[in-house]
């Protein structure tokens, strides 16, 4: 099976800060895959180099087996789509809900407006209701709903979940995290999630990546990360910085 996100020897490098030192792995499709570390370890730089936001000094990136060059085109943005960490920052603030949902309707020249952003409306559990009103009238957690639904409205392959829930409320997080869970199932998306909490992507993924400074650390199982099954102390250090956290009341409204 062709894997859906390949990842190949990806090297970043910021004014000659290395960011990421040459970092693989695959994502299958329908899968939800994980990478997790503390800040500064170069998770969210994989999402920016993948959408095109970072400059890849080497190393290749495929989706679907199809190798990316250095720029990235529409039909790119129309297979891969990415919702960001502050629902806060991601929205225009001068924007209804409408005109932020129909902006990329208009830049890929699809039909449909109405029906597409009632659909994604719908699919993110916010009614017609939310349709006009600006985000400053939102909570955070219907932010990022609306976050979601621009992603979903061009029908992506591909979502990029860089720390989707972290400015959230827990109760919202949870809301939010099985709405993703819903979505994923129904659509059979393919998800590349970053996140620093281990409880989360336990929650979420199948599989994962350890970082640390830039490099791979361990990659796991979900199962052998909820049994403790690490071999880096790196990672078990992160699994003891969690200790304590009750997933069920966290990720269970």
């Amino acid at each position: 099976m062709t894997a859906m996100l390949s990842i190949e020897g990806l090297k970043v490098i910021y004014h000659g800060f290395s960011a990421l030192k040459g970092v693989s792995f695959d994502v299958e499709p329908g899968e939800s895959f994980g990478l997790v570390g503390e800040s500064g370890s170069g998770k969210t730089t994989i999402l920016r180099a993948i959408a095109g936001l970072a400059p890849i000094a080497s190393g290749t990136i495929a989706v679907n087996g199809k190798r990316l060059g250095a720029r990235r085109d529409k039909a790119f943005y129309r297979r891969v789509q990415m919702v960001f960490q502050d629902p806060y920052g991601s929205l225009h603030p001068r924007q209804t809900v409408d005109r932020l949902l129909q902006e990329p309707l208009a830049i890929h020249g699809l039909g449909q407006g109405e029906q597409r952003i009632q659909q994604a409306l719908d699919e993110v559990g916010l009614g017609s209701g939310f349709r006009f009103r600006y985000s400053h009238q939102l909570s955070g957690g219907q932010r990022q709903r609306v976050a979601i639904a621009r992603a979903l409205i061009l029908e992506p392959t591909i979502l990029l979940l860089d720390e989707p829930t972290s400015a959230l409320d827990a109760s919202v997080q949870a809301e939010v995290l099985n709405l993703l869970e819903e979505i994923r199932g129904r659509r059979k998306l393919t998800y590349l999630m970053v996140s620093h909490d281990l409880a989360i992507i336990t929650h979420m993924c199948e599989r994962l990546m350890v970082m640390q400074s830039g490099e791979a650390v361990e990659n796991l199982d979900v199962s052998q990360l909820a049994a403790h099954q690490v071999t880096r102390s790196y990672t078990r250090n992160l699994l003891k910085a969690s200790a304590g956290f009750d997933r069920r009341t966290r990720l269970r409204p």
